[in-house]
């Protein structure tokens, strides 16, 4: 049943609540009717999505009608846009109020027609905000190589039609352990500014073991603040404060020595406001990755320096990683592939950006320099260094490749994962082990080192072979460079999330290596999402 435009916001909202009491009639004369429904369309124009599911359904209203279903579309979404701020939206009272306002000021049929249409638009785009994000990933970041998972807005509004409207409202957020877990440290550490945060940072110097004093007494009291340590009166650097902070290491990606060295300090040192900043930022990551990642899937998350299988939603595999060094276009980039094959014993074709960069100026010095590689012909053929005045070549013109043999002392170590990509981007062994002892390990050209390459083999191999191991050290043993194709495809995710939800529910946090997260905040604050005023 249609509403009467001058009764339509006639009597008061009841005390608590977010429908208005609606005046009825009847119905509406024809030329109401109409007059509503070509308003309805005029308005709807202005966005697609909108006007698409207007003229499947003939231009029936779902928000201005006086049914019980109506109110409570309208009552949830108006709580929804209150709520926002949870999910690291702008805060969006003052539109609801808007709406509420304007639902109020309808005087005429036009009125009602264009404030139906306001409240579809302010759902559909609260829907896409929350769902798939605020901002363009590689607006923000050419590094970040990742779309946002579109979907039909239109289907939004559809949803309406079948779904109780709470809880059409509540499944529009990523529904994941890992976003549930973002959701709930939020409030956490909003409430922790709130309070006063984690009170007064520790001095910036090496605190060891064993020390007493003003210093030991301000990490102590840092610690309790965190939550790492009870209260306790001791001014001493003892075990219990040498747990405590080994245990913020292993939260926070440092060598769990139980030292606060600089850089431990450092960490300590950082306000709750940044760390909500890490939250929020994770959250809108979320979205951009709310698809089906696959029942098994490779996650590399860059800035912890891991590679995990995950089978499941479990973790059934993970090794220490070196990613891409963070300097012009070394950085690894974030985008989502399937893994198709492996290549053990594999050749090092060296990409024309290093050759030109790296190699290309040692060759002009001296023509048998990297005398470890060999430098192929556009038929392939062996080149005779001797011969090659390569002086007269730049970086434009040189016309030849460079390839490393297969052997233990090989660039890509002895096994390369295949995702075939334009990135030119996989995960590989390397000769270099002795980075993946080091905290930051951020040193590649922009591949995915692996610190256990044959037992991440020998995982992914399990789904086809009956002895894994075996059969991958048979085809090691050859020494010939040889392809196995992987039976199913394995998704591969190349992240970088710089606060992440444990398993157990714990947030941990890790540094922001290449400045990313810092500009997705930047955007993040230019489309309205802001802190608690309070200071923390």
């Amino acid at each position: 049943m249609y509403l009467t435009c001058r009764s339509f916001f006639a009597r008061t909202v009841a005390a608590g609540a977010f429908s208005v009491a609606l005046g009825l009639m009847s119905g509406m004369a024809e030329a109401q009717v109409t007059a509503f429904k070509q308003a309805i369309a005029e308005a709807a124009s202005a966005d697609d999505a909108v006007a698409k599911f207007y003229r499947a359904g003939n231009y029936e209203p779902i928000w201005t009608g006086d049914t019980d279903q109506a109110r409570a579309r309208r009552a949830a979404l108006l709580d929804t846009l209150k709520m926002a701020r949870l999910h690291g939206l702008p805060d969006l009272t003052a539109k609801a109020d808007a709406l509420i306002a304007q639902m109020a000021d309808v005087r005429t049929t036009r009125d009602l027609g264009l404030v139906e249409v306001a409240l579809s638009r302010a759902y559909v785009d609260y829907a896409t905000d929350v769902q798939i994000g605020q901002v363009t990933p590689s607006k923000v970041d050419s590094g970040i190589v990742r779309d946002r998972p579109e979907r039909d807005r239109s289907a939004y509004l559809t949803q309406l039609n079948t779904t109780a409207p709470s809880a059409a409202m509540r499944s529009l957020a990523p529904d994941t352990p890992e976003y549930r877990g973002l959701m709930k440290e939020k409030l956490r550490l909003e409430r922790l500014m709130a309070s006063g945060g984690w009170g007064e940072k520790v001095p910036n110097r090496k605190i060891e073991p064993g020390e007493t004093g003003d210093n030991v007494v301000s990490l102590r009291n840092r610690m309790i603040r965190m939550g790492y340590m009870r209260p306790t009166p001791s001014r001493k650097y003892d075990t219990t404060m040498q747990a405590a902070v080994q245990q913020f290491q292993l939260e926070h990606g440092l060598e769990a020595d139980g030292v606060a060295g600089k850089e431990t300090v450092q960490q300590i040192n950082i306000p709750v406001r940044q760390r909500l900043k890490s939250i929020i930022v994770a959250m809108e990551r979320e979205r951009w990755m709310n698809r089906d990642r696959g029942p098994r899937h490779v996650l590399v998350n860059q800035t912890d320096f891991t590679a995990k299988i995950i089978d499941d939603g479990k973790v059934t595999f993970v090794t220490r990683s070196v990613v891409g060094k963070n300097t012009g276009d070394r950085r690894t980039p974030e985008f989502s592939d399937e893994m198709e094959h492996m290549v053990i014993n594999p050749s090092w074709y060296v990409p024309r950006s290093i050759i030109t960069k790296e190699y290309l100026p040692k060759l002009r010095a001296n023509p048998h320099a990297v005398s470890h590689l060999e430098i192929t012909d556009s038929r392939g053929r062996r080149v005779n260094r001797g011969a090659v005045d390569f002086s007269k070549y730049s970086s434009r013109s040189f016309p030849y490749a460079m390839r490393q043999p297969p052997s233990k002392r090989n660039a890509l170590g002895l096994v390369k994962f295949m995702f075939p990509n334009k990135h030119n981007i996989y995960l590989h062994d390397t000769p270099q082990k002795h980075l993946f002892s080091r905290e930051v390990r951020a040193y590649s050209h922009g591949c995915i080192r692996l610190a256990q390459p044959f037992e991440f083999a020998y995982a992914l191999l399990a789904l086809q072979e009956e002895s894994p191991k075996e059969f991958f050290h048979r085809v090691l043993n050859t020494g010939k460079e040889t392809k196995v194709v992987l039976e199913q495809k394995v998704p591969v995710h190349l992240i970088y999330r710089t606060a992440v939800v444990t398993p157990k529910g714990r947030t941990e946090y890790r540094r922001d290596i290449y400045g990313r997260d810092a500009k997705i905040w930047d955007a993040l604050e230019r489309v309205g999402v802001a802190l608690p005023s309070v200071q923390g």
